[in-house]
């Protein structure tokens, strides 16, 4: 259907999971993809998967987006080649969990650092492009953002999800005379190289599906394609709002 034809999408955690997923919808919809990511065995990876297709994924590996020059180098090296931004897609992020009682002060900067700050940093360095083109941001949040877990210690992993869809709403602000839009994803439990292993524990597995309605994980490729809509100019009215898909899991 070619829908993002001639736009530039900047898409971060390339090298796998979600970010994998997007990159190679993005590329099938007409789009000129740059990626990211800190491995970059992954990002190659995921590089020869679109040159099978007959795309080509640009960037760089690896990119820590948590170093604020590191993000801008990316970003700066993305308009240098194709001038222009029409569409950041901040998927990256990295979490650890624990109880608050037992959480280092190391593993909650480390959070913040890997799941709100890098969005910070790679949204600042691409708002001018963005403003030029009229483009949008789509931040991956996540359910941790609107309830807490039984299952795990969530706490810094929640704080930085809740600032994401908060961040996400002044962006919407700020982007509205500029013409850019900004949308989050909160998505629920979903399959990817991460959580793989847990799905593969029965009791795990069971305990992360607890109080989902539909019974089961959602594919990244389900995520990708709600982002896909929101990139695209059928959601041209939309700004400002967290897209929840969780099978379900917040209805109760």
């Amino acid at each position: 259907m070619a829908r993002l034809a001639g736009k530039l999408a900047l898409i971060t955690g390339t090298g796998g999971g979600q970010g994998r997923e997007a990159a190679l919808r993005f590329a099938r919809e007409g789009a000129t993809v740059v990626g990211c990511d800190v491995d970059a065995q992954g990002h190659q990876a995921t590089r020869e998967l679109l040159r099978a297709e007959g795309f080509e994924l640009h960037g760089l590996a690896p990119v820590d987006l948590g170093n604020p020059e590191q993000a801008r180098q990316w970003v700066e090296v993305a308009v240098a080649a194709h001038g222009r931004i029409d569409i950041l897609y901040n998927n990256a992020s990295a979490a650890r969990f624990g109880l608050v009682g037992e959480f280092s002060i190391e593993d909650w900067h480390y959070t913040i650092r890997n799941e709100l700050d890098l969005i910070f940093f790679t949204t600042k360095y691409a708002w001018p492009h963005l403003a030029k083109s009229r483009g949008v941001v789509i931040n991956i949040a996540s359910t941790a953002a609107w309830g807490g877990s039984r299952v795990a210690g969530i706490s810094a992993h929640s704080a930085a999800k809740g600032g994401v869809v908060s961040f996400t709403r002044q962006l919407a602000i700020e982007g509205a005379p500029l013409g850019i839009r900004a949308v989050s994803i909160s998505p629920g439990f979903v399959i990817t190289p991460g959580t793989a292993a847990f799905v593969e524990d029965p009791k795990i597995r069971a305990a992360l599906l607890d109080g989902v309605p539909m019974d089961r994980p959602g594919q990244p490729e389900e995520v990708v394609a709600l982002a896909l809509f929101v990139a695209s100019s059928e959601a041209s009215f939309m700004t400002g709002s967290d897209l929840v898909i969780d099978g379900g899991l917040l209805a109760h």
